[in-house]
């Protein structure tokens, strides 16, 4: 058993520095493992900021008038601004003003905005935002006039639709009309998490869908005659079912197909093509996925036309199908982003999604389309932005090849380069049965900071190098780099046979490495891992790396010492280890450092757990671990009277069962194809001995 570092004896520190000499940092002349570029740009479009003049914050819909020639850019707090369509327009007017008479924080406010198609001769906009009233409150349609296009006749209002709202997110809001000139209306499922009361497949809700009416056709509105439930068995309104929260959705203008961003709970965010009576599978399904259970009825569910996982925090904003000129090479494809991210996503039904910029804006709200088919972003932090054709990459770009980077000598892969400081840890992350080598590259005179749950936060311009190997092979090498803007991103090199050099991958591939099949992560994949909750870097963490390790001549170092000689930490401090799963610590204590190295950077506060809401974490009071016969979320495996973990009883504990299978049931639930007997034996031991549950 590790030493409890309270109770170490130091090294001197000249000799400490003596032992990792050949580890220092020296003038190799070679490429230098810090600041590295990120990849070569796959950017096609860049994102130009226009309209100088607009700068409103909280802005969530952006529209050209049918007329041509004036915008309008509508904020959550209910304020509607426009300003001429001119390339330097003048400062923005105040349209209308709705404040007084919605509800508003959150996902409440004013939510979505539409011309009538004869806007031009009636003047008629549609608005859609919550107002007091109902459980919590209500959702609006309402129909206003305006006379001048300058400033909308509140008195005008007409009242189309109420829903009441039973929670206070999810609500949708968006509004268009469509080809055949009915307005369609999408609304979330009404809120909390994973829609309680089902409304997303209960045809007798309006919440959960996509609703269409024609409000040309009677007073409020008619029924179009082929509606799904026009002649019964629902609510007519309804298009399509099975939405979670269809935040942003736009028609196709050559083809009029609609297509619409579906915000997903917390793995999937999907694209959607919307069709008459559709349904898009929530709460049966999230994505691809079954829903709170092992298996579920797919049959007859609308699979989306694409997804991507959630890593930590995500919300799709759906945008336009691509129909302008300035951008031929997009031309059919329909455009997307995240809230929370940077990447726009391009995809044609049928097709694979394509990366068309890494260099967005973070905090896009929603997209708008001109006359021309040109299509515009609009941010909620202020700035509206064209899209247009990228300009060229120059500067530093990280290398294709891993003998470029400075990060790992090729011809000894395993031997730190010049200025690495290598580390090793207590429990590590199972890797389908891999030997790993590990160091990592800090900028020189800048320590990590140490959180308060011991994690190290390394600072920028930092890499942390991992090298897998299978039978004596390096398989796998992964940078995990601290760039400039802050953000932390994973990148992965993969060997080629005779391992002489590893090439960059684009993305996540499988491949079969002598009998063993083997993933390399897609970056968002390494994200999803190394979330900002559990502190990025993950096995850098105080009680992982309180361990003795051998120096050159085989003496036992405190590793934790060593690594302030290094420069690594400010000053050492005592803390106890986290205990090996092979070591002669209590049973109990073994089985949680085993749970928290390799599932608490997941199953934690703010992490993206999916849907259980266990904590994991080693020093968390074993009462807050929400495990002990806690109800299965996300399905029971067939167990019978299955619980999260049922004191003495591994067969009836889905904790166990999941680290015994495979496939889409699998925890881990990226990264792995091999199960980790050990571990699972470890676990299973730990459950058969408990009597009742741990206070």
């Amino acid at each position: 058993m590790l030493l409890i570092l309270a109770h170490r004896s130091r090294l001197p520190l000249g000799l400490a520095v003596a032992l990792i000499g050949s580890c220092s940092a020296s003038d190799s002349g070679g490429p230098e493992c810090l600041n590295l570029p990120r990849p070569p740009a796959r950017d096609v479009v860049e994102y130009v900021r226009v309209f100088p003049s607009v700068a409103i914050e909280g802005g969530v819909d952006l529209l050209l008038a049918p007329t041509g020639d004036r915008w309008y850019l509508a904020t959550q707090s209910g304020q509607i601004y426009t300003f001429p369509n001119v390339a330097e327009p003048p400062a923005p007017t105040l349209f209308a003003d709705l404040a007084p008479q919605i509800v508003e924080g959150g996902e409440a406010g004013l939510l979505g905005m539409a011309f009538h198609p004869d806007y031009a001769d009636n003047g008629e906009i549609f608005l859609s935002y919550t107002g007091p009233g109902g459980p919590v409150f209500e959702s609006r349609l309402s129909r206003f006039h305006t006379k001048d296009g300058l400033t909308l006749d509140l008195a005008s209002e007409e009242s189309i639709l109420v829903v009441d709202q039973p929670y206070t997110n999810h609500n949708g809001g968006d509004l268009g009309f469509g080809r055949d000139g009915f307005l369609y209306f999408g609304l979330g499922d009404g809120g909390s998490g994973g829609d309680p009361q089902n409304r997303a497949q209960d045809p007798d809700s309006l919440l959960g869908k996509m609703l269409r009416i024609d409000v040309d056709g009677g007073d409020p509105y008619t029924i179009p005659e082929d509606n799904p439930y026009a002649a019964g068995g629902g609510r007519p309104e309804i298009f399509a079912l099975g939405l979670r929260n269809p935040w942003r959705f736009n028609f196709d203008r050559m083809t009029g197909a609609l297509w619409a961003g579906d915000v997903g709970q917390n793995v999937w965010e999907e694209i959607d093509k919307i069709v008459l009576g559709g349904n898009y599978g929530w709460n049966i399904k999230e994505g691809l996925d079954c829903f709170g259970q092992d298996a579920c009825a797919g049959a007859g569910l609308v699979e989306p036309v694409a997804q991507y996982r959630n890593t930590g925090g995500a919300s799709v904003i759906a945008g336009f199908v691509y129909r302008g000129a300035a951008l031929p090479d997009l031309a059919g494809l329909f455009l997307y982003t995240d809230f929370y991210g940077e990447t726009l996503w391009g995809v044609a039904e049928g097709a694979a999604p394509v990366v068309l910029s890494e260099a967005g804006v973070r905090g896009t709200v929603g997209f708008a389309e001109d006359q021309d088919g040109e299509l515009y972003a609009l941010a909620y932090g202020g700035g509206i932005y064209s899209l247009r054709a990228a300009t060229p990459a120059s500067g530093p770009v990280l290398p294709d090849m891993l003998s470029e980077t400075g990060c790992l000598d090729v011809a000894d892969p395993r031997r730190p380069p010049a200025g690495a400081v290598p580390y090793a840890l207590n429990v590590p992350f199972w890797s389908d049965g891999a030997d790993k080598t590990r160091w990592m590259f800090l900028p020189p005179n800048r320590p990590a900071e140490v959180a308060e749950d011991g994690d190290l936060a390394l600072p920028t311009g930092s890499v942390v190098v991992k090298t897998f190997e299978l039978a004596g092979a390096p398989v796998e090498t992964r940078l995990l780099v601290h760039h400039g803007d802050g953000d932390w991103a994973g990148y992965t090199y993969a060997w080629d046979e005779g391992g002489t050099d590893a090439r960059l991958l684009p993305g996540g591939e499988t491949r079969v490495v002598g009998e063993q099949t083997w993933i390399f992560p897609d970056r968002a994949d390494c994200m999803y891992c190394h979330s900002r909750a559990a502190g990025r870097t993950l096995g850098l963490e105080l009680a992982q790396l309180a361990r003795e390790v051998p120096g050159d001549a085989g003496e036992p170092i405190d590793q934790l010492f060593l690594l302030a000689s290094r420069g690594v930490l400010a000053d050492p401090p005592d803390v106890a280890p986290l205990p090996e799963i092979a070591g002669d610590a209590p049973l109990a204590e073994r089985a949680r450092a085993y749970l928290h190295a390799n599932c608490s950077q997941c199953h934690r506060p703010d992490a993206p757990s999916g849907r259980a809401r266990i904590d994991l974490r080693h020093d968390v009071p074993a009462a807050a671990m929400n495990l002990c016969q806690a109800t299965p979320r996300s399905g029971d495996l067939d167990l019978a009277d299955a619980t999260l973990l049922t004191p003495g009883d591994p067969a009836r504990s889905i904790l166990s069962a999941r680290m015994h299978t495979l496939g889409s049931t699998r925890m881990p639930a990226v990264g792995s194809a091999v199960i980790d007997s050990e571990g699972a034996a470890l676990v299973d031991a730990w459950i058969a001995a408990l009597p009742a549950c741990p206070d």
